[in-house]
């Protein structure tokens, strides 16, 4: 069902991840390339990402314990773990040729006014509805009753409301407030002339682990963590059976983020590193082998409504069905260069 309270905030979190991590560290947020990262060549900061997505279910039991994502039941036959696995591959392969996924292009390339990201974004989406629809004729998923409308919005209560705020809040105040402190203690402690380098700065390992912490409660709380909600999206134009709540996250995560990149820039260096490490290929480097992959990419997205973040979710929360679906990407993505 339409969620447009849920959705809406859980949005704000996911651009405040984005935004944070850019003009903090100067990094754009993409999934995918951190996930291959951390199983090829792990750093600190990517470990940090990631320990700060697993932190998220603290405050959410804390406060919203209702919003933590249930997820199908793990496969339990040969057959249904080559089906985790082989999905797992597509998106992996699709993402690797691509080079993003729906964090990188559509979070964070949609509001850089990236040519690529917006060409990728047009192929994996509309090939994604299609997949749905050819997969799963009937477009019924767990989260629309068969018998009301899928658009027809559901309210939070007042108390949950107040919670959902409340976390929003604390956790964007949190995420604001202490990489700064950290900054300012070691640079206390070691003095300015040897603050630690971009390398090693625990300020900027403090970023990413509130940028992975905001990511996944953004991903919870509008719950597109959840599978059904992101096939129910993917219903279109069957309007029975479709949940627009995702089109609150280009609403209200992409839409902020590009307004803010407008008014900064990049002409100023982020808090914690010397330059922006943004993507450095325009539109004129888009090639068939681009195309296919976010092609690709959103075959593997349609068939099961899962790409890499909330992968990382259910994996922390189903680590069999993490380690096939991850041991799948890693092998898509290692069959190209």
């Amino acid at each position: 069902m339409f969620t447009p309270v849920e959705t809406g905030i859980g949005a704000i979190l996911l651009h405040q991840a984005t935004s944070n991590l850019l003009y903090k560290n100067g990094n754009v947020l993409g999934v995918s390339g951190f996930l291959r990262q951390l199983f090829t060549s792990p750093t600190k900061e990517t470990i940090a990402f990631f320990v700060g997505m697993a932190a998220s279910y603290v405050p959410l039991k804390a406060l919203t314990p209702h919003l933590i994502t249930s997820y199908p039941a793990v496969p339990t036959t040969p057959q249904a773990a080559l089906l985790t696995i082989g999905v797992g591959a597509i998106v992996g392969l699709g993402t690797k040729m691509s080079n993003g996924c729906t964090s990188g292009h559509m979070l964070c390339g949609l509001s850089r006014s990236s040519g690529r990201s917006a060409v990728a974004v047009a192929t994996f989406f509309p090939v994604a509805i299609l997949t749905h629809h050819l997969v799963h004729p009937t477009l019924c998923t767990e989260v629309c009753p068969s018998t009301i409308p899928c658009y027809t919005p559901i309210y939070p209560t007042a108390t949950t409301t107040v919670s959902l705020i409340l976390l929003a809040t604390v956790s964007i105040l949190a995420a604001r407030t202490v990489p700064k402190l950290v900054e300012s203690f070691f640079t206390a402690q070691v003095g300015e002339a040897k603050r630690p380098t971009d390398a090693h700065s625990p300020a900027r390992q403090a970023t990413q682990f509130f940028s992975g912490l905001l990511f996944a409660l953004g991903l919870h709380v509008s719950q597109m963590s959840h599978p059904a909600k992101i096939t129910s999206f993917l219903s279109f134009p069957a309007m029975q059976h479709w949940d627009p709540s995702l089109a609150l996250v280009i609403l209200f995560g992409v839409l902020p983020n590009f307004i803010e990149i407008q008014q900064k820039g990049f002409s100023s260096p982020p808090r914690f590193a010397g330059k922006f490490s943004l993507p450095t290929k325009t539109i004129k480097d888009i090639d068939t082998k681009f195309v296919a992959g976010a092609a690709v990419f959103g075959v593997g997205w349609g068939l099961t409504g899962t790409c890499p973040g909330p992968a990382v979710l259910r994996a922390l929360a189903q680590p069999l069905w993490g380690a096939l679906w991850m041991g799948g990407f890693w092998l898509g993505g290692r069959v190209v260069s």
